[in-house]
């Protein structure tokens, strides 16, 4: 299992063990600066100096926690709302450095809140485990902390969207599969929809980008429909089809007509045409990439290739949400 050790802004974190067991299938790992955040009960709206609150919510009879960044700029409107899914091992705090997805809320207005998974990961998939016996917990609970944010929040119920990286990017696509009424938008990085025992299938039209790195050695491209066992203790590594796949799922859905490509600088982008009109499904095959977050400058672990710098994931998924 990975370790993190949780240092203040601005300090380099000196320990990071990234464990890449049985052919590089544990996903979502790394290390991070970790955000100073401060301490507010679930009800509370008051901003603190750094626009920034750890809160906590209680779903099932399980307290669960997440970081929430509210906009600096004044406004009695709604706000728009990002839901963002950490990592496999990985934390919120993490998340948070490696997308910088608050450097372009502050223009956009947007409330972004960074839920934290149970043992740092995410039942992206159906299937019952050891650890989860009910593996739509983490289902209820993203559909809770929605609901708490329009509430306590002024976050505007039909402009939620849900965005990961990894096995959070796989945990947004199965929000975003299983309840496209709750969601505007959903996209996922280095993630895929889970198959198999565990298989989440579209039921209905959503805009979802997945931006994927053609190299990538962690969580390939093709998909990992049987993964090599987790270390002993650990939850199951989640199968998971191709990136190409999981978009074709979700135009599927949203009864799209043939998709078209284009090479870009840097990578290739494939759209479906949702019937909804302006509504598409988006496939970005970023070239020479690996498991990584293309635009960050963090450097990922050793082991999952390179960072694309063809383009801000960030950006352009904030983009592709008309955020």
């Amino acid at each position: 299992m990975d370790s993190f050790t949780p240092p203040l802004r601005g300090r380099t974190v000196l320990t990071w063990c990234c464990t890449l067991a049985l052919g590089l299938v544990l996903t979502g790992c790394g290390a991070s600066t970790e955000p100073r955040t401060q301490t507010t009960t679930a009800g509370s709206s008051a901003p603190t100096a750094a626009a920034g609150a750890h809160k906590q919510l209680r779903v099932d009879g399980r307290t669960r926690g997440h970081q929430l960044h509210r906009p600096t700029t004044p406004g009695s409107r709604p706000r728009p709302l990002v839901i963002a899914f950490h990592g496999r091992g990985s934390t919120p705090s993490y998340l948070r450095e490696q997308t910088r997805l608050e450097a372009d809320a502050r223009a956009r207005g947007m409330l972004i809140a960074y839920p934290e998974g149970l043992h740092k990961m995410w039942a992206a998939g159906t299937r019952a485990t050891g650890q989860r016996p009910d593996p739509d917990l983490d289902v209820r609970f993203t559909k809770a902390l929605i609901d708490d944010l329009v509430r306590t929040e002024r976050a505007d119920p039909r402009r939620v969207y849900v965005v990961g990286f990894s096995n959070g990017g796989s945990m947004a696509l199965r929000m975003a599969a299983q309840h496209p009424e709750l969601l505007a938008g959903a996209a996922a990085v280095s993630g895929e929809l889970p198959t198999g025992a565990d298989r989440v299938k579209p039921t209905g039209p959503v805009p979802t980008m997945i931006i994927y790195g053609a190299d990538d050695p962690v969580r390939p491209l093709a998909g990992m429909p049987s993964p090599s066992p987790a270390p002993a203790g650990e939850e199951p590594i989640t199968p998971t089809m191709s990136a190409r796949a999981s978009a074709e799922a979700f135009a599927a859905a949203g009864r799209a007509g043939e998709p078209a490509t284009e090479a870009k600088a840097g990578y290739d982008r494939t759209v479906w045409r949702l019937k909804p009109p302006g509504a598409t499904v988006q496939l970005l095959v970023m070239h020479d990439a690996g498991h990584t977050w293309p635009g960050s400058r963090i450097t990922p672990p050793a082991g999952f290739g390179r960072t694309s710098t063809a383009l801000s994931a960030t950006s352009t998924i904030l983009d592709f949400f008309r955020l």
